[in-house]
């Protein structure tokens, strides 16, 4: 696995061995019941639990990005953010070297949530639905996690289409990526956005094709956790699905994600912890030597 940094705080991370991004929703209707909270004490419970279990980050999210989620105002947004972000913190600063990212597209939510105690940034838009969110990661100087997302949380999956659905979204971060370089931003993080405007095929391709991204030379976040291209496919519900998370988990790592993002950390963890006793130089060696 190649070895990235990133700058957080002022202290160097090294990105060597894959991490894990533990999920907490403070929303009413995301997708997977079982992720939602919204009392902070519920907040600080579930953070405590995901760390000791070896989260690295806490991903923090108001907005349900699900199809079809009730629109939520900046206002509603911020006030579910402001109510746990404090009981999240302080159980991060128990554990060094753990982080907390604000799941979230507005510049003024990710403005906020970062004077409060948050990390990082993760927009699910790449900076499309608010572009002063990268002058937000600028002042912070804080990392920024890039998804792509094809259209919008209520019509990105009204028949999404690609020319060559990896080709196009190769090409998409490879024109948004240097103006955040531009502005000082250099720890980013791509998201190719599985479920976000792709349909199952498109899913199953990107992760088939996943190694086309480390031409970007930054790290790769995957998130599959429990979504439809696993519970579709297997026709089964959500909460069935964490057999099929673990397996697409390790087919992200073979593909060269340095971190996954989990609602069920422990086994996220554990499916790290086997691919690196699988490959303990990382995967390089393993590629055709024109893919190194």
């Amino acid at each position: 696995m190649p070895e990235f940094l990133l700058k957080i705080e002022g202290d160097i991370h090294t990105l060597s061995t894959p991490w894990v991004m533990g999920v907490l929703n403070i929303t009413p209707d995301s997708f997977y019941a079982k992720s939602r909270l919204d009392a902070p004490s519920e907040a600080a419970s579930r953070s405590a639990q995901m760390l000791k279990e070896g989260a690295r980050i806490i991903d923090v999210g108001a907005y349900s990005s699900r199809p079809g989620a009730a629109p939520v105002t900046p206002e509603e947004e911020w006030n579910r953010l402001e109510a746990i972000l404090p009981a999240v913190a302080e159980q991060v600063a128990q554990y060094p070297g753990t982080f907390i990212s604000v799941d979230t597209f507005r510049a003024e939510v990710a403005q906020k949530a970062l004077a409060a105690g948050a990390h990082i940034i993760n927009d699910i838009s790449g900076g499309n639905l608010d572009p002063d969110i990268y002058h937000v990661a600028a002042e912070h100087q804080s990392p920024y996690i890039m998804m792509h997302m094809q259209g919008d949380p209520s019509t990105m999956q009204k028949n999404p289409t690609y020319n060559h659905v990896t080709q196009d979204i190769v090409q998409f971060f490879s024109e948004k990526l240097p103006q955040l370089h531009d502005l000082g931003v250099h720890d980013t993080i791509v998201d190719v956005g599985f479920g976000f405007g792709k349909t199952l095929d498109h899913n199953y391709q990107l992760l088939r094709e996943l190694k086309a991204f480390q031409l970007l030379g930054r790290p790769v976040l995957s998130g599959v956790s429990r979504k439809s291209m696993i519970y579709k496919a297997l026709n089964i519900e959500p909460e069935h699905a964490l057999n099929g998370t673990t397996a697409l988990h390790m087919a992200a790592l073979l593909g060269g994600s340095q971190i996954l993002r989990a609602h069920d950390v422990w086994e996220a963890v554990e499916t790290c912890t086997l691919f690196e006793h699988l490959y303990p130089q990382g995967i390089t060696h393993i590629l055709p030597t024109w893919e190194r």
